[in-house]
């Protein structure tokens, strides 16, 4: 039943994802179809535009979910294909706290890149 519940969480996130690795593509890459991310113009000004994101409390506050979202999908998938090796079970929970210890070092990492870069925008870099 436990399994049960982290597979449909697995699920879940995967679509998520689709939702806002999309929006993420969209603002990120297609810059003329978004002015609104972009108000200093195309690829000249990509610093600019870049500091301009990361000063809204909305990408900070976004890209941290995805982060987060995206390792557990990321991490639970490759949990799930490891176990299928058919492993001991010593074995499992070993890969269990690796991946478990290593997935909380990535997204402490990411929310501290996010939270630093929102904090360096909002003191006035401009480049």
């Amino acid at each position: 039943m436990n399994q049960t519940k982290y597979w449909t969480w697995h699920m879940t996130a995967g679509v998520v994802l689709l939702f806002l690795l999309g929006l993420h593509m969209l603002i990120m890459h297609l810059v003329g179809t978004a002015q609104w991310f972009a108000p200093y113009g195309t690829e000249a000004d990509e610093m600019k535009n870049s500091l301009f994101r990361d000063g809204k409390l909305f990408f900070t506050v976004t890209y941290i979910p995805l982060l987060g979202i995206a390792l557990y999908h990321g991490l639970y998938g490759l949990r799930t294909m490891l176990f299928e090796l058919t492993l001991k079970p010593a074995v499992e929970k070993s890969i269990t706290l690796v991946l478990l210890v290593v997935g909380l070092g990535l997204f402490g990492l990411g929310t501290w890149a996010a939270v630093v870069a929102h904090s360096i925008a909002l003191a006035g870099a401009r480049g």
